[in-house]
């Protein structure tokens, strides 16, 4: 005899269809409709597609930022170019910034070479030279001089970078650091007076930002931010990859990443201001931070990235934060510290998270900072490589990332691992 009921003999249950959802909250999605990219199959339903300026202007969205995270070989790197390289065919604009040196491919399939930063290189990248924007001008040069201080800007160095590019703005040459700390160093009477002291005073209390700054511009990171824009990049294409590599395993790509988001940004603040001018349609742009984490440990840079993640709207721009796991973030300072709360807002800031495979141990901490359900947060260990959960405000979806025989050489990271395993 069976000791087992048979399914005949279970007793019934019935119920409507807004109950049973919550059982099985994946089927009962209707899903994100036909508008954007395509993504890859969604597990339980059909394809998906997914484009967060179109689910913003449909009030689907309040902001198109991202999160993307997952473990190492779960496929979050080839769902990032895939998705560039896809949006590009929109005309949307992809502008990376690269520590480890893995865009290249992404970059030529985009028509553009990356372009490499190193010290005493042959590329120089000026990250204050837009004047169209004072506020935003001064705002970039605060958060540069702050990282490379390690620490916040006392109020009579923030009077003194204000009013030091105040000073070059009223001239012909466009501001650069090195112009920054010549002033910083030798205040004028009238950078002075307007902050109600003497130029002996002021050159005493700025200089130690003078010191930092001039770091960038004659100590072991010469070469790259002390002077104008090199002329003849490409910056006018589908998208732009700043190659940061050369300072992976430095104490300095911080500070790097920092001037290089600062350049980004006022280069597309231009961009829009151009095509107010003549009344064309604004380009959208896509800006992905890598190793974001890393950035985000130094002063300054996580206020100045909380600013830009709340501006995303107004610039027409997705920034896209990119990191293996959420304890990252406790690398940003001390528990409680204004750093990590800076870092943890940005999550919140970001109203689509795509979360690939997390170990056991990271699941308590996703399932708090991301808001997941006791079902989503058990699902984490177990995904698949190319599987995600994607939390779009507070629809939920498992998809299975696709790419192409085309995308494949884009998107593949291992390269180089085979081929020294291959020799």
């Amino acid at each position: 005899m069976r000791s087992l009921r048979s399914p005949a003999t279970r007793p019934a249950h019935r119920a409507t269809t807004a109950t049973f959802q919550a059982i099985y909250p994946f089927v009962a999605e209707a899903g994100l409709g036909g508008r954007g990219v395509y993504v890859g199959r969604d597990l339980y339903g059909g394809s998906f597609a997914y484009d967060p300026f179109a689910l913003y202007e449909q009030r689907a969205l309040t902001n198109p930022n991202m999160l993307v995270i997952g473990e190492v070989g779960s496929a979050k790197s080839s769902l990032v170019k895939c998705y560039l390289l896809r949006q590009a065919l929109f005309g949307r604009v992809a502008w990376i910034s690269d520590p480890k040196g893995e865009y290249g491919p992404l970059a030529r399939a985009l028509g553009a070479e990356p372009i490499r930063l190193e010290p005493g290189g042959s590329v120089r990248i000026n990250p204050i030279g837009a004047r169209e924007d004072w506020q935003a001008q001064l705002s970039l040069l605060q958060a540069i001089c702050a990282s490379a201080l390690g620490r916040n800007l006392e109020p009579e160095e923030q009077g003194g970078l204000r009013e030091a590019i105040r000073q070059l703005n009223s001239g012909m040459p466009e501001p650069t650091l090195p112009r920054i700390v010549k002033l910083l160093f030798r205040p004028t009477d009238g950078m002075a007076s307007r902050i109600a002291t003497t130029p002996a005073r002021l050159a005493m209390a700025v200089r130690g930002a003078a010191l930092a700054l001039q770091r960038l511009c004659e100590g072991e990171l010469c070469g790259m931010f002390d002077g104008p824009t090199t002329p003849g990049l490409n910056l006018d294409g589908r998208g732009v990859v700043l190659d940061l590599s050369a300072f992976y395993d430095s104490s300095a790509l911080a500070v790097v990443m920092t001037c290089a988001a600062a350049w980004q940004r006022a280069t597309m603040a231009r961009a829009h201001i151009v095509a107010d001018a003549t009344a064309q349609v604004p380009p959208k742009f896509i800006n992905v931070f890598d190793e974001a984490w890393r950035a985000v440990s130094v002063v300054g840079v996580g206020d100045w990235l909380q600013d830009a993640f709340k501006k995303s709207r107004s610039y027409g721009l997705q920034n896209i934060v990119v990191m293996h796991r959420l304890s990252d973030l406790t690398a940003a300072g001390a528990a409680g510290s204004r750093e990590v709360a800076l870092a943890e807002g940005l999550l919140h800031d970001a109203q689509t998270r795509v979360i690939y495979r997390q170990v056991e141990d990271e699941v308590p901490r996703a399932r708090e900072l991301l808001g997941l359900t006791s079902l989503e947060a058990e699902l984490l260990p177990e995904l698949d490589p190319g599987v995600a959960l994607w939390k779009i405000g507070s629809r939920s979806f498992l998809v299975q990332h696709r790419y192409s025989e085309y995308e494949a050489g884009i998107v593949d990271t291992d390269g180089r691992m085979r081929d020294r395993l291959a020799s």
